[in-house]
């Protein structure tokens, strides 16, 4: 499995459920860094019914290989019946930030093998 950097985003009904996913996930080190963006409002069709709701979006930066935790994590603590999470790859970004995100989850640091010669 391939190991790239993710910005997941998942939206919550509110700032308070927000800021508790954000510090759980970042604390189970599931994420490095977790922005909070208040004041969204989503439309979507929800059962047949068109809905309109004011959310706070969160912005997950993790990795690949973490996801499957970070996913579990979410779904143990979000009230929706079925949250938004949704995970895209980051191909292009400045190389020592997305070396931070690999680290700041967990990821081995490549290990030179001139060091250890």
């Amino acid at each position: 499995m391939s190991d790239l950097p993710l910005i997941v985003y998942c939206t919550c009904p509110n700032h308070e459920t927000a800021r508790r996913i954000a510090a759980l996930a970042v604390d189970a080190g599931v994420a490095a860094c977790v922005n909070v963006l208040p004041g969204i409002t989503s439309f979507y069709r929800w059962k047949g019914k068109l809905q309109q709701d004011e959310e706070t979006l969160l912005l997950i930066k993790t990795r690949q290989t973490v996801y499957p935790k970070l996913e579990a994590l979410v779904q143990q603590h979000h009230p929706y019946e079925l949250p938004e999470l949704v995970a895209v790859p980051i191909t292009v970004g400045l190389p020592g930030y997305l070396a931070w995100i690999v680290q700041a989850t967990g990821a081995q640091p490549a290990v030179n093998k001139e060091e250890n010669a």
